[in-house]
């Protein structure tokens, strides 16, 4: 499901406009990767010789949580224990350049800072190596406390006084964000501080998100491992795991005490849980879901810091939890498309959601992309019309295909076969017009023009997983339904917007043209042949 540019729009023009301070809690990391060709097997072991063309260093764990939210806007202040080590020193050298506000790291002598070194050998992740810290002592984790009480309040911590920032440290946090990947992080003593001193905003991101629950977080983001280790059993496998989510929505959001819970499910996007209103009849909403954009890219790392950054930012000005999830799913979409650990940006993600479809395509341009994007686990959606006068009816109808898989592509009868259909006084737009009004929207992938009056022999060729007509139509009215089906498709009516159907559109324009005088002639459609 494509995001909706106007509500990313209004959420990164919230957080422009509000500066929100987001405090982020956690353990930092220090990304390095090696990158090379990988041209020969090595003599000595069974493993690929890579010759070295770049190493790259930049923040990862709770550091890129932070990074990405300060990259969408957010003032972030950044509170963790590092080393006083050369890894220690560069990744605040790396916050810093992005703008982080590194005050309230507590840095520990003779500590290590936690690394992970991945080398890269032509397309794909030969080996990692990970250098961790130790457990902090009681000392430090007493200083992590400090620090963390200091940032939600605006304080800057004695400790950290020889670091200036450009950033005045009177404002109080409006939201804190933890990042527990179990390297230290003690939340017997992290929790106290922020009931103490609690912003608007808690998100918490968390390996095991049970230490976290007398915390009672608005919301929580596990993947689907760790919803699996919550549950103490399997959620299955692919998109089956969503319904597995969602029958254990109470169970779920017991055990981390949250208001929400967010699970990500890779490739098949989240889950989102909310908590029913305490009220005896209150309806249960259905569970919001989001689509992931599944990216080949085997050396990107660090959506899921991306996304709750993202979703934290969003809340932090206020955004319904339903959109933030959204907003969320978005700017991690972007950052799998990258090589190693990225960063979205605010001008990045508008960009992505605001970019209209792929240029209008030919059916082997068309067959060609379906294939690309099928061996990338996407979704093939497919629907077809003459989609003359384009109207509310036709958009509802679009985003509800949308939201069915994760490619739309949209089938224009060419300009002849709508007379066929429609009579010879349509189309009023001819079919270059009407495929540069879909392409333009947010919610339609592909757009392509075919000639015979049904689009079946487009359908065998790109074999769609979903077929996808207005509720006026049943299954069985339609020829193409046998042939979806053959292939191992299925065909989902989906509601149609009778009062804004395109004949309708029309006959009112003519009714209108009539009255001020001018005598057009009419004809009515086909019967049964649709609006769309």
């Amino acid at each position: 499901m494509t995001a909706d540019v106007r509500m990313v729009r209004r959420v990164v023009d919230a957080v422009a406009a509000a500066e929100p301070v987001v405090v982020v809690v956690g353990d930092v990391i220090l990304d390095r990767w090696t990158v090379g060709a990988a041209e020969r097997v090595s003599r000595e072991a069974p493993a690929p010789v890579v010759r070295v063309t770049e190493t790259i260093a930049v923040p990862g764990g709770a550091a890129n949580t932070a990074v990405n939210a300060r990259a969408l806007g957010a003032h972030v202040r950044m509170v963790a224990l590092i080393g006083d080590d050369e890894t220690g020193r560069v990744l605040r050298d790396r916050l810093e350049a992005a703008g982080v506000d590194t005050r309230w790291l507590v840095a520990v002598p003779g500590a290590t800072t936690t690394s992970k070194d991945r080398i890269v050998g032509g397309d794909r992740v030969v080996v990692r190596v990970d250098d961790l810290a130790g457990p902090p002592s009681a000392a430090d984790t007493g200083l992590l406390a400090r620090a963390t009480a200091a940032a939600v309040q605006g304080r800057v911590p004695g400790s950290a006084d020889s670091h200036d920032s450009s950033e005045s440290a009177a404002a109080r946090a409006d939201a804190v964000v933890v990042c527990d990947y179990d390297l230290g992080v003690d939340a017997t003593a992290i929790v106290p501080v922020l009931e103490r001193d609690r912003p608007t905003t808690v998100v918490v991101d968390a390996h095991d998100l049970s230490r976290w629950r007398a915390l009672r977080p608005d919301l929580v983001t596990p993947n689907a491992g760790e919803a699996a280790a919550l549950l103490g059993r399997d959620l299955g496998q692919g998109a089956a795991r969503a319904g597995t989510v969602v029958a254990a929505r109470d169970e779920v959001l017991t055990v981390t005490g949250a208001r929400n819970a967010v699970v990500t499910l890779d490739r098949n996007g989240t889950v989102l849980l909310e908590a029913v209103a305490p009220v005896t009849d209150a309806p249960v909403r259905e569970a919001h879901r989001t689509r992931a954009t599944p990216a080949s890219e085997q050396q990107a790392s660090g959506a899921g810091d991306t996304f709750c950054a993202a979703a934290s930012v969003a809340l932090a000005v206020g955004t319904p939890v339903r959109e933030a999830v959204s907003f969320a799913q978005a700017a991690a979409d972007v950052v799998v498309r990258e090589a190693g650990t990225s960063v979205c940006t605010a001008e990045a993600l508008v960009s992505s959601v605001s970019a209209p479809a792929e240029t209008v395509v030919d059916h082997d341009q068309l067959a060609e992309a379906v294939d690309e994007a099928r061996r990338a686990g996407r979704r093939i959606v497919f629907t077809n019309g003459c989609f003359d006068v384009v109207h509310r009816g036709h958009t509802t109808y679009l985003r509800q295909a949308s939201e069915l898989g994760d490619l739309l592509v949209v089938a224009l009868n060419d300009d002849d076969s709508v007379r066929r259909l429609k009579g010879p006084e349509r189309p009023i737009n001819t079919a270059e017009d009407r495929a540069g009004v879909l392409a333009a929207l947010a919610c339609v992938d592909l757009v392509t023009v075919f000639a015979t009056d049904t689009p079946i022999p487009l359908i065998e060729r790109i074999r769609p997983d979903v077929y996808v007509k207005g509720g006026d139509y049943s299954p069985e009215m339609l020829s193409e339904t046998e042939v979806v089906r053959a292939h191992g498709g299925e065909v989902v009516m989906v509601d149609y917007v009778a009062e804004h159907s395109t004949s309708a559109v029309v006959r009112r324009i003519r009714e209108t043209a009539a009255g001020n005088g001018s005598s057009p002639t009419t004809s009515p459609a086909t019967p049964g042949s649709g609006d769309a």
